[in-house]
């Protein structure tokens, strides 16, 4: 790191604490202002706001890890923008017509209270767990990498490094709630692409261009069947990555994150009508197309690099471990200035999701837990609750990070396990929802537990045989830990519907009162008007244009 590269860091700072200085004078009078920033957010800032809030650490270490052990197996979670398409299009006018500020508050108003907790505490839990400690971890990890210092004052650098990240992060983003985040993603996201993109083109040109990317990482077999790190459809009896398991796997986890997780559905609940909310999910999409390129493709350029030998500014280019990708090719590839630029979007990355992660936590607790039992509380008081949930969700993070750093390697590992059985219990819960206007308050809860009931089965099962015997067999450690875990998370969402759908065949349905606006074929002459009117001829075509890209991206790769 030289002179310029700090300069170009404190100019990143300065134009931060602008924007942040800018927020803290518009009025927080109530939740709607602190938690969606008063609803009146643009396009331009919900998409950018989604892009960033999902753009964070387990794509500057995971996904380019995953680039550069295992290939293209999973650019299937990255090329999901036709997912938050489906946001835009069907889920949108839901959640606005149900003037909800929590996707658990959305439950409550299809089903019931019962389910409206569960979700709430799901969420909480795993946004504690998974999300704020994996990324402060990380966080952490990564600038210990990119600065090369171990020690500081005596002191890990780790741990200044990621209590600083968070420090930062959680500073504006109680200051100045949704508002702030929505904002500075604005800042952020423009510099995080540019970072990115100069990654790419660099290692790209010091390995010698794309076909020879393609030619090195084409005759790296990845399993016993003949496929290559190039491969993103594989053989069926693959381990980890079976084509069918994938792309079913993935469609069910991007199902729950893009179109019923609060951390990015928030953003979207930000905005000023419907029109600004699909367009913002249409831009998001665009965004979307991108990581496999900006973080996966330079996660298979290190492994090229790395696996010839080649010498990149007088040093032979050397990869420690595939996590180390991306800050590897930061401290080798770049000139000083660019160096910088590149750390500023590697800090943009992973503020922009934990300021995300802090706000939506913070709605959570406030709106579903709080708000519920006092619900006289003055709207100032909510908005101070919420800042000091925001404290206490930062300081349980943090208070994770060691058993974060007990993971080490399997990090992404962890992530998709939880996520893999997390997801289908939710997504079941509001697919029938939505979908089916017969599905009961009872069913749906019913569906939620046993979401719950399996996924935790999984997990445990997961922890008991990892280090048993290895004589340990049965039905149980067929089903819950032999299963690929794609197919498996597969499995649970065919389940979970299969228990709303006969639970509610057998209690009482709910009225046409309670589920107005909110089950397709329930919505009112005005509000299927109001639909109508927000779209137009743009949001085809560019939504035509996403598709298009999606199929093109599967056809090159197959």
């Amino acid at each position: 790191m030289g002179a310029l590269d700090w300069i170009v860091i404190g100019l990143f700072f300065i134009f931060l604490i602008a924007i942040i200085w800018w927020v803290t004078r518009q009025k927080q009078k109530n939740a709607s202002d602190y938690f969606l920033g008063g609803k009146d957010a643009t396009w331009i800032a919900i998409g950018a706001s989604i892009f960033a809030s999902n753009i964070g650490s387990e794509h500057l270490i995971g996904l380019a890890g995953a680039g550069a052990s295992s290939g293209l197996a999973m650019a299937h979670w990255e090329i999901q923008g036709w997912m938050i398409l489906l946001l835009g299009w069907v889920f949108v006018p839901f959640y606005t017509r149900s003037m909800v500020y929590t996707m658990p508050e959305f439950l409550e108003k299809r089903y019931n209270g019962t389910a409206r907790t569960i979700l709430s505490i799901i969420s909480l839990i795993s946004y504690v767990l998974t999300k704020v400690a994996v990324t402060v971890y990380a966080g952490g990890l990564v600038f210990q990498q990119v600065f090369g210092i171990e020690t500081l004052w005596g002191i890990d650098f780790f741990w200044i490094a990621a209590i600083g990240l968070v420090a930062i992060t959680a500073l504006y983003t109680i200051i100045g709630g949704m508002k702030s985040v929505l904002y500075t993603s604005v800042l952020q996201t423009p510099i995080l692409l540019l970072g990115s993109l100069i990654i790419l083109v660099l290692g790209l040109q010091a390995l010698g261009g794309w076909d020879e990317m393609m030619r090195i990482c084409s005759i790296e077999i990845v399993n016993d069947y003949g496929d290559t790190m190039t491969n993103l459809i594989r053989d069926n009896r693959d381990p980890e990555f079976p084509w069918l398991g994938a792309l079913i796997g993935s469609a069910v986890i991007g199902f729950w994150y893009w179109c019923t997780d609060q951390f990015i559905v928030q953003r979207v609940l930000s905005g000023k009508n419907e029109k600004e909310s699909r367009r913002g999910t249409i831009f998001g999409a665009y965004l979307k197309l991108l990581p496999v390129f900006l973080f996966l493709i330079p996660g298979m350029i290190a492994f090229a690099l790395s696996h010839e030998g080649i010498i990149v500014n007088g040093e032979v280019f050397k990869l420690s471990t595939p996590d180390a990708a991306f800050p590897t090719l930061v401290a080798k590839l770049l000139p000083a200035g660019v160096k910088g630029l590149i750390v500023c979007g590697i800090l943009a990355a992973l503020m922009s999701s934990l300021a995300s992660l802090f706000n939506s936590s913070a709605a959570l607790f406030t709106i579903d837990f709080y708000q519920r039992f006092k619900p006289k509380t003055p709207q100032k008081r909510l908005v101070r609750i919420g800042q000091a949930a925001t404290v206490v969700i930062v300081v349980l993070g943090i208070l994770w990070i060691p058993v974060m750093r007990s993971v080490g390697d399997v990090l992404y590992s962890y992530l998709q396990d939880v996520q893999s059985v997390l997801a289908p219990g939710i997504a079941a819960a509001f697919l029938m929802g939505i979908c089916w206007k017969r599905a009961t308050p009872v069913g749906g809860t019913w569906g939620l537990v046993a979401g719950l009931f399996i996924g935790l089965c999984r997990l445990s099962a997961k922890i008991w045989y990892s280090s048993a015997p290895v004589g340990s067999e049965g039905w149980f450690k067929y089903l819950f830990y032999d299963t690929n875990w794609l197919f498996f998370c597969g499995w649970m969402l065919v389940f979970c519907i299969g228990v709303i759908w006969i639970v509610s065949l057998f209690t009482k349905k709910p009225s046409e009162a309670k589920i107005r606006g909110l089950v397709f074929g329930t919505a009112t002459a005005a509000q299927r008007k109001a639909t109508w009117n927000s779209w137009n001829g743009w949001d085809i075509v560019n939504t035509v244009i996403i598709l298009l890209i999606t199929v093109a991206f599967y056809y090159y790769f197959w």
